[in-house]
This record gives C-alpha cells, sequence and structure tokens, in this order.
C-alpha cells in the first residue's frame, strides 16, 4: 500500500530540517543557499519553498526547533525533589543536566550564529531566549514556589531567586564556550565541581541543608 501524502510530507518536512540544520550550522546564514539544502534532503528546491517559504522562513524555524528541543530536555517531565531527597543534590542534577545540554558544541554554534544575525533577525535572539533562559527561569521560578511553600528554601522574590541561580550556573561555562569555541567547554567533571559550588553559593543565600562534596 502507498504511505498516504500526509506521510511523505512530513518525511520531506523532517529530511528538509535535518540537512538545513547541518547547513546553517557549518556555513551560516549568508553562506548557505538553497540548492544545498535541496541536494541533501532530496527533494526539488521548489519542495523546499512549498515548505517553507523562504530562507528566512526556514532559518527561523531551524532556531525554534533546536532551542524548544533542548529546552525539553531539560525542563520536560522534571520532578520536584520528594520531601525527603537532598535538596542540595536535586538541584546540582539540574544544574548539570541544564550545563550538558546547552553545552552541547551544535548549540553553541547555534547561538553564536544568532547573536551574528541579530541585527537581521532580532526575533531570533528573542526565540533563543524565550526557549533558553527565560524558560529555565520560569521552570526554577515554580520548583522555588513549592520549595519556599514546603519550608526547604527562605525566599521572599522566588523569580529573583530563580535568575541568580541560573546564572550562577550558566554564565561563567557558557561564556567560555560562546567566546573559546568547542575547546572552551568544560569537562563533565569541572562541570561538576562547578554546579557543587553553585549551588553550595545559592544555598548559602537562599537556606537549605549542607551540601556535600562533588561525587562523580
Amino acid at each position: 500500500m502507498n504511505q498516504p501524502v500526509e506521510g511523505r510530507s512530513a518525511r520531506k518536512r523532517r529530511a528538509i530540517l535535518e540537512a538545513a540544520e547541518e547547513v546553517f550550522l557549518h556555513g551560516g546564514y549568508l553562506g548557505t543557499n538553497m540548492d544545498e539544502i535541496a541536494a541533501r534532503s532530496e527533494v526539488s528546491k521548489q519542495t523546499v519553498y512549498k515548505h517553507f517559504g523562504s530562507k528566512e522562513n526556514l532559518f527561523v524555524e531551524i532556531v525554534s526547533h533546536m532551542t524548544s528541543a533542548a529546552g525539553d530536555l531539560v525542563h520536560v517531565d522534571d520532578p520536584d525533589p520528594a520531601p525527603e531527597g537532598d535538596l542540595a543534590d536535586y538541584l546540582c542534577d539540574y544544574a548539570y543536566r541544564q550545563l550538558t545540554v546547552v553545552l552541547t558544541p551544535r548549540l553553541m554554534r547555534l547561538r553564536r550564529m544568532v547573536i551574528g544575525e541579530v541585527a537581521r533577525f532580532p526575533e531570533l535572539a528573542e526565540t533563543l531566549y524565550r526557549n533558553g533562559p527565560q524558560r529555565a527561569i520560569d521552570n526554577l521560578e515554580g520548583i522555588f514556589d513549592r520549595l519556599a511553600a514546603q519550608g526547604r528554601l527562605s525566599v521572599a522574590d522566588t523569580r529573583a531567586a530563580a535568575s541568580r541561580f541560573n546564572w550562577l550556573v550558566m554564565s561563567e561555562p557558557v561564556n567560555r564556550a560562546m567566546l573559546l569555541g568547542d575547546q572552551g567547554i568544560p569537562g563533565p567533571e569541572e562541570l561538576r565541581a562547578h554546579t557543587v559550588e553553585s549551588v553550595r553559593v545559592f544555598l548559602a543565600a537562599y537556606g537549605g541543608p549542607p551540601l556535600r562534596g562533588p561525587s562523580s
């Protein structure tokens, strides 16, 4: 039986997105042409335009898709810490998961590319921020609201606390990776030690149980 038209269309769209992601990340926006994307995805250029309308629309779709998918890896199905669980361990695990997702070379290349094109596509910087830092802060605010209600954190402004936690964790490793390239991405042991220290500083300000040293 022939594949339904909708199924073929979905496959073509997925192939175009996968090819476009590779081409944009390798060559940047200006260095990308639709002929190469069509060739890599094994469809006609007309098919690419039929699905996305323009190179600009396809670029926007790539940025939105990659940042949303990365956020899902961190925030979807993320449980609150168990009442009897170690809060410091929970926050360290959360921070480490967030860092390992954000600091992938592909996402760092995307972030640099978006910053480089912010004058041409200001909405993309907003998309990256909305799906990245803002989503993280929104999620943490909800977690901290519940922890404060349980008496496990001493915090009056949970959104401000969420922002401070996010940047304690993210700022130094992300700045290194952004400015130094792939070689600036810290290794797992360094990231673990960094998350432990970030959580220690956070809990010193906002309360919580004593923090144990880094573990493997």
